[in-house]
């Protein structure tokens, strides 16, 4: 009732919402807990965590000393400093905050004695809430700059003023976000700050969550950067997880795991967390990379990319890049105006690098792919216990596998290649399969597993020319007899020495090429020089999901991940249950027998000019029945095409929408892959084979 309904175009009430104050809950938790015997020591702080042999021992405080072999980490704002003491670095950074009351207000007089009856509001153009608290009013606000501080210089409960979460507050911070205030809600240009503080909580790189057990340090576990709105979904998931080795629901964004070695240092956790912060209430487009700081991490093909007008996005800290403005020059046929939410970070020029890849033939930097070296007397059963795929396979052969958690979820998904009767190269997700296959090695013995992806970066050459373009630069056989179809070799790319495998994520003829950083700039201008005759281009990431999503190639974390099992996700052909016991394999068995509860399905947007982005709903009728993991425009295919998760009976033609922005899109369910299903081009011994029409058009 406060709102100058002159300032509003539209807002969103959900009547059913409420207010949990987090100190009312977490008392109301700490009661049941002791009711079923938890001891608490309020007012204690904890000196030190005692460590043998990598395992948690005791947790010594100013009250005493307490032997524990498990501990959980939910220190908020003091996480980074418990996490020290156990020489490990949780990715923390506190930040001040700031809320302030007004006085009494006479408009809220009849609210007295009651301490919340208008609804919260959020003003997320200001980023500003409000809060009508008895008869005054809470102004919060992420407006001002950020304010990191050093957990080590949080104060101490005994010196704290108030208390140690509490700082004193800046009036000058919150100039602006008062003014914002009283324009939005004219009522309290008639009133006074009362009090205000500097609230302290914590931010993460990337918004959020740490959880899990240290792979350094056992029994030590994370439930970190918690807030109180998700706080009950958190703790079921981290108590299950510990008790049962799972959690209920895929945690792989929150993983403790997840942080690369760049993310673990001060500057790094403080810029980005600072970030976070001040974009808590904006719209970020989920291709939207963090600006700073970089270029961070960067192939040694940065210098050519750049000097072919490559348009960048971040991840994992590497700069990608998603297409090239050299190519702008390009027939890119026809290509659908976007949205203007769907036409950032992308340009018509994704469609041209599409085009020239099916048609001619393009280099891609895979160097950011993540790549370990398991080698050693036990490292074929090492991946045989960890993998669905049979690992005694001849040295040259490659083969595309999979991880499983312990219920048969798909924990990653695996490219390995046989490289000698002793050693392996693959080609993985994340630092958490590092850390998976590490434990499992120290387990087993004479067993090593090497992150190698520092050392080697890697040019995808793929395309109808690409053999035209690689023998040209080689003595070595790369006739399809010579290197056959998913098979490895070493070999020379004019003096660069290169582990060429043959396989193809965009579902053309082609090979990924990897050679040690020193030789990167040589080898990306041979390629280049090579390829002029035959059209050559580099090609981006835009290009790159197009492609792949044509072919029907799955992306671990986008298309299927822990949740769901191998034959769900389509993924069936990758896993030999005739093979000997591995990880996974009883639940898949027990999983086989119940049936799918749901299916990754092929979808394409019956209108050609229409683009989805991925996360969209998925109906039948007026009944959400699943929604899209990953969309891309398929420009071969001159649609949208999509993947989602839905019904296991849903059948190949079914009619069904999508809805974007709220507007609902027709779509067909279609068989997959869409592009080439014989997988001629890819097997292709000739041009001629690598350019056929194999494909079916939806």
């Amino acid at each position: 009732p406060f709102i100058d309904p002159e300032k509003i175009y539209g807002g969103y009430f959900v009547p059913n919402d409420g207010i949990g104050k987090a100190v009312r809950i977490g008392a109301a938790l700490g009661k049941k807990a002791q009711e079923r015997g938890a001891v608490f020591h309020g007012h204690t702080e904890v000196l030190d965590i005692e460590v043998v042999d990598a395992h948690v021992k005791a947790v010594v405080t100013d009250k005493g000393r307490f032997e524990a072999d498990l501990i959980v980490c939910c220190a908020g704002i003091w996480g980074p400093k418990i996490g020290k003491l156990v020489g490990l670095t949780l990715p923390l950074q506190p930040l001040e905050h700031q809320m302030a009351y007004t006085k009494p207000l006479g408009a809220l007089g009849e609210f007295k004695e009651q301490e919340t009856v208008q609804p919260i509001l959020r003003h997320q153009d200001s980023s500003m809430y409000f809060k009508q608290f008895y008869d005054t009013y809470g102004v919060g606000s992420y407006q001002h700059r950020a304010m990191p501080v050093a957990a080590e210089n949080i104060q101490s409960l005994s010196k704290a003023p108030v208390m140690p979460s509490m700082n004193p507050f800046t009036p000058e911070d919150f100039e602006g976000p008062w003014r914002d205030a009283k324009d939005l809600l004219p009522p309290l240009n008639e009133a006074e700050i009362d009090w205000g503080m500097n609230g302290l909580f914590s931010f993460t790189q990337d918004g959020m969550s740490v959880f899990g057990e240290s792979s350094k340090v056992k029994g030590f576990w994370a439930a970190e950067a918690v807030w109180v709105t998700h706080a009950g979904g958190a703790g079921e998931c981290v108590a299950e997880w510990i008790m049962t080795g799972k959690s209920p629901i895929d945690l792989r964004e929150h993983h403790i795991d997840r942080f690369e070695a760049h993310g673990k240092s001060p500057t790094y956790i403080r810029q980005r967390g600072s970030q976070n912060f001040i974009e808590v209430y904006d719209i970020i487009h989920p291709l939207q990379p963090m600006e700073e700081p970089r270029p961070l991490r960067v192939s040694p093909f940065y210098g050519q990319q750049k000097e072919l007008g490559a348009f960048f996005l971040e991840s994992s800290g590497w700069e990608r890049p998603q297409w090239y403005e050299s190519n702008e020059r390009l027939d890119s046929g026809h290509v659908p105006k976007r949205d203007e939410w769907a036409s950032m970070f992308w340009s018509p020029i994704v469609g041209a690098e599409h085009r020239a890849t099916r048609e001619r033939v393009a280099l891609y930097d895979m160097t950011s792919l993540k790549k370990v070296e398991v080698g050693g007397k036990n490292a074929a059963a090492l991946l045989n216990k960890l993998t669905t795929g049979k690992m005694n396979m001849r040295v040259g052969n490659v083969t595309y596998t999979l991880m499983l958690d312990e219920s048969g979820g798909v924990k990653s998904d695996v490219t390995v290649a046989r490289l000698d009767k002793e050693l392996y190269q693959l080609g993985i997700n994340s630092g958490m399969d590092i850390t998976y296959l590490q434990e499992h090695a120290a387990q087993m013995g004479e067993v090593h597993v090497e992150d190698v992806t520092a050392k080697l970066c890697c040019i995808g050459v793929w395309g109808p020319y690409a053999r035209e373009v690689v023998q040209s630069l080689s003595e070595d056989d790369f006739s399809h007899e010579g290197h056959g179809f998913f098979k490895v070799k070493e070999a020379f790319i004019r003096e660069v020495p290169v582990r060429a495998m043959r396989l193809s994520y965009v579902g053309e003829l082609g090979w990924e090429l990897y050679t040690s950083y020193e030789y990167g700039y040589r080898l990306w201008n041979l390629l280049w020089e090579a390829g002029q005759e035959y059209g050559v281009i580099a090609g981006g990431r835009g290009a790159f999901d197009g492609l792949r999503l044509e072919k029907g190639y799955r992306s671990w974390g986008k298309d299927m991940h822990t949740e769901h099992d191998p034959f769900e996700a389509g993924l069936g052909f990758a896993v030999k249950m005739d093979k000997e016991d591995f990880v996974g394999k009883e639940a898949l068995m027990k999983r086989q027998e119940e049936g799918p509860r749901q299916k990754l399905t092929c979808l394409t947007l019956d209108d050609p000019s229409k683009v989805i982005m991925s996360s969209e709903p998925v109906y039948d009728g007026d009944e959400a029945i699943g929604y899209v993991t990953s969309a891309a425009y398929g420009y071969t295919l001159g649609r949208c095409v999509a993947y989602a998760w839905l019904p296991p009976e849903t059948k190949e033609g079914t009619s069904l929408e999508v809805e974007y922005f709220g507007e609902r899109y027709k779509a067909t369910v279609q068989a997959e892959p869409l592009f080439d299903p014989q997988m001629k081009r890819m097997r292709a011994k000739s041009v001629e084979e690598a350019k056929g029409e194999e494909m079916v058009t939806a």
